[in-house]
């Protein structure tokens, strides 16, 4: 299958991806410009910049949102982000900083680290409860955390570490949080690109952005790959179900480090249509 872009290249880093009607469908992020983007209609997007960095969002479920700046939370109760005020930094290191994140089915947030030099080791992943007690790491020893997503029974995680070229899994469960991680998918040789973004759809089927690699891969439940998704630019950051009926596959791509007259369709929004649907974004209940 192909992705075609639904509008023209916009961003130097897209990543992010989360659908939410109350929002009037997609947002993502334009992460080093600290800007959160939404796709309006015939591919029109409308920007609101809320710090230096804005690295994952998710709906609150009493409405706004809670967005991962550079390096703490942002909360706010407005839909159009016009009330977001920003929590303490949670480390005092300014070449540190959050990358991406999700919801667990209790409502809590978690979002990952890395280093802006992508040093090994020094990403960690933290988790903002719902009772908006100080964040705790509650993972270290990562370098670049991204991707984190949860099965349609919520029994599982899954949560890459880009430069490992490894999806991890993890059991869940409200009381015991993250544990038992294990290798789910480790990229072969044959495998251009590294796991960043994914999302989780209804049939349990794991969609994994591939950087550097023009794609997203489908892993069944069982880990085998069972559909691949080609676009045009190769740094594909990732991905998300949204439409009416959770069926359309959105896929974010990036630009950076590429020169004006490389990969012209990079930065763009793309989306298709797999033949299977996703599950609704989870919130925040903080």
């Amino acid at each position: 299958m192909r992705a075609e872009p639904l509008s023209r290249p916009h961003a130097y880093h897209a990543e992010g991806p989360v659908w939410w009607p109350e929002w009037g469908g997609l947002r993502y992020v334009d992460m080093l410009a600290g800007d959160v983007l939404q796709l309006g209609e015939s591919g029109s997007v409308t920007r609101t910049h809320v710090g230096k960095v804005a690295a994952a969002l998710r709906p609150r479920a009493g409405g706004g949102a809670v967005v991962a700046g550079e390096r703490g939370f942002l909360l706010g109760r407005a839909d159009d982000l016009s009330d977001l005020v920003a929590g303490p930094d949670l480390w005092s290191d300014n070449g540190i900083r959050f990358n991406d994140g999700a919801c667990d089915p209790a409502g809590a947030f978690y979002c990952g680290t890395m280093a802006y030099a992508a040093t090994t080791g020094a990403g960690s992943l933290w988790r903002l409860g719902a009772d908006q007690a100080p964040a705790q790491q509650v993972l270290t020893d990562l370098t670049i955390s991204n991707g984190l997503g949860w099965s349609p029974d919520g029994r599982t995680a899954y949560l890459n570490d880009t430069p490992t070229r490894t999806v991890s899994a993890f059991d869940w469960s409200a009381e015991t949080g993250l544990t038992e991680r294990r290798p789910f998918v480790t990229l072969g040789d044959d495998v251009e690109g590294n796991p960043d973004g994914l999302c989780v759809d209804a049939e349990g089927g794991v969609w994994v952005a591939l950087y550097g690699g023009s794609a997203v891969h489908r892993y069944s439940p069982e880990g085998s790959l069972d559909a691949v998704i080609e676009l045009e630019p190769t740094q594909v950051t990732a991905c998300t179900f949204g439409g009416a009926d959770l069926d359309t596959l959105y896929v974010t791509t990036s630009r950076e480090n590429l020169s004006d007259d490389e990969q012209p369709l990079a930065g763009s929004l793309f989306a298709c249509q797999p033949g299977v649907r996703g599950l609704p974004a989870l919130t925040y209940a903080g």
